[in-house]
């Protein structure tokens, strides 16, 4: 009993020093994440800032009817919903692709990964050079006889957006898959072989099971990069862009431009929520995936 007794203040002493390692990182935590989104639920339920009264749902019910906010959401939602899957599917299959015995095999990983270098407003710059009205995409398909499009006010926007999207998450996407693709057991892969496997059978019933955590990772950052498209069409249009483009960004900056406080704090709401919903639903059908993979 003596010696439990002498060893529970060094234990209590251990676990005190333990958590003050966590201390600085807790408190930048809550600080700069959980206190300020704490008080955006705060003014999403008051009428508005100056007399705070409190209105419940009322503010979430207004956003339904507001048409740039619907309009918004529409775009983001077909945007996301386009976007992202080319950019995992493409990912993994230029991946597999360069795990072949291709020649340039170097040269052409170094040039997926170059975007990841260049400054946006750069990018930005050579997207206005080629799809302006009177950019060199016009002058050339011109030569053709062809009328000019206003890319970035047609339907064709979000042709541009994606394009601009996946040139600059492909090489990272890339990486990761190429990565995730080197740590399958190769002993799996060469019994599979043995036994007459396919290649379509070892991709969908080995290779993809073990994929599996590196495509949710990968899907989970594509999503967070399709929800943060707005500084290139911002810098492509301004604040109002082409209805085609217009993004839950653009709402939201005009909203706060505006002072509409408990608007642009419901918005904010309703995004959060759909972004954990879209994050449980995504983890919900990786451990479906790969709950038959060896630890």
């Amino acid at each position: 009993m003596n010696k439990a007794n002498s060893k529970l203040p060094q234990r209590i002493f251990q676990e005190v020093k333990e958590w003050s390692w966590l201390i600085p990182s807790l408190a930048g935590v809550l600080v700069f994440y959980v206190i300020p989104f704490c008080v955006v639920i705060y003014y999403s339920v008051l009428d508005n800032p100056i007399f705070k009264r409190f209105v419940g749902l009322n503010n979430f019910l207004s956003l339904f009817k507001n048409e740039s906010f619907l309009t918004a959401c529409k775009n983001t939602a077909i945007f996301t919903v386009i976007a992202v899957p080319l950019s995992v599917v493409l990912a993994l299959f230029i991946a597999m692709a360069l795990e072949a015995k291709i020649p340039g095999k170097s040269l052409i990983r170094t040039c997926f990964l170059c975007p990841m270098m260049v400054p946006i407003a750069s990018v930005v710059l050579v997207w206005q050079v080629i799809f302006h009205m009177h950019g060199s995409l016009n002058q050339f398909i011109g030569m053709f006889g062809a009328q000019p499009v206003d890319w970035l006010k047609s339907s064709w926007s979000y042709m541009v957006l994606t394009i601009m999207f996946l040139w600059k998450t492909l090489g990272y996407n890339m990486i990761l898959f190429m990565s995730a693709l080197g740590g399958i057991p190769k002993d799996i892969l060469e019994v599979a072989s043995l036994e007459g496997a396919s290649p379509a059978y070892t991709f969908f019933h080995i290779k993809l099971r073990y994929l599996s955590p590196t495509i949710l990772f990968v899907t989970i950052l594509s999503v967070m990069s399709s929800f943060k498209m707005f500084r290139e069409v911002y810098l492509l249009t301004g604040d109002y862009p082409s209805p085609n483009v217009y993004l839950l960004q653009h709402f939201m900056n005009n909203t706060f431009n505006s002072l509409d406080y408990q608007k642009l704090s419901s918005a904010a709401v309703l995004l959060a929520v759909l972004m954990a919903v879209i994050m449980g639903v995504l983890f919900f059908l990786e451990r479906k995936l790969g709950e038959d993979v060896e630890e």
